[in-house]
C-alpha cells in the first residue's frame, strides 16, 4: 500500500473538487516525493489525517480544545508510519473522544475522503514548525457512548454547526463543518 493509495485516494478527489487543485499539487507533490511522508520525523511536514465526527443524531460536531495549540479542532493526528489514512482518522478519533463506534461516510462518488488541508504547525522545542498535510474523514458516532478528554485535550465537547461558526474564525475547520454537513444533508440526515 504506502504511498500509492495515499496517491490514488488525493487523485480522487481532486478529480471531484478540481477548485481544490492547488492544495491538492501540494501535498501529491509531497507525497511523492518524500517516502518518509508518514513519519512525524519527515521534515518540513508530514502526512496526518482527521475526523469530523458527527453526533449520532447528525445534529452536532465533537472538537477538541487542543492543549498545545490551545484552540478548538477537530479530532486527528500523526499517521506514525500508518500508510492508510482512514486507518489513521478512526485511530485518533477513538484515542481523542473514548468513544470506540463509529460510522464511515462517504461523499461523491463513494470518496471517503471528505477534505485536505495544509496547515502550518508552529515552532515548539525541541520541534521546528513544519507543515500537516491533512487527510479528513467524516464519521457518525454511534448512540450510547460517552465521550472523554485524552491528555492531549483540555476538553472535549459537541457543536452545532452555527455555533461553531459564530465562535470559530479558521477557515479550514469551517470548510470542513460545511461540507460536513452538506454530505449529511444528502444522506437523509436531519
Amino acid at each position: 500500500m504506502h504511498r500509492q493509495h495515499v496517491l490514488r485516494l488525493l487523485r480522487r478527489y481532486q478529480a471531484i473538487h478540481p477548485g481544490e487543485a492547488a492544495c491538492v499539487e501540494r501535498i501529491l507533490g509531497f507525497v511523492g516525493e518524500r517516502s518518509d511522508c508518514f513519519e512525524r520525523s519527515c521534515l518540513p511536514g508530514h502526512i496526518t489525517a482527521s475526523a469530523w465526527i458527527a453526533s449520532p443524531d447528525r445534529r452536532r460536531f465533537l472538537l477538541t480544545h487542543h492543549r498545545k495549540l490551545d484552540r478548538w479542532l477537530q479530532l486527528g493526528g500523526h499517521a506514525d508510519g500508518d500508510p492508510d489514512p482512514r486507518a489513521v482518522a478512526l485511530r485518533e478519533a477513538r484515542e481523542e473522544s473514548g468513544m470506540q463506534e463509529f460510522d464511515l461516510l462517504t461523499c461523491d462518488a463513494g470518496l471517503e475522503l471528505v477534505d485536505v488541508d495544509i496547515h502550518r504547525i508552529p515552532a515548539r522545542a525541541p520541534e521546528p514548525a513544519h507543515d500537516h498535510h491533512d487527510l479528513r474523514f467524516l464519521l457518525v458516532a454511534r448512540a450510547g457512548q460517552s465521550i472523554r478528554v485524552s491528555d492531549e485535550s483540555h476538553d472535549v465537547a459537541w457543536f452545532e454547526l452555527a455555533e461553531l461558526e459564530r465562535r470559530i474564525d479558521e477557515s479550514s475547520l469551517l470548510r470542513l463543518g460545511r461540507k460536513s454537513r452538506a454530505i449529511l444533508a444528502r444522506s437523509g440526515a436531519p
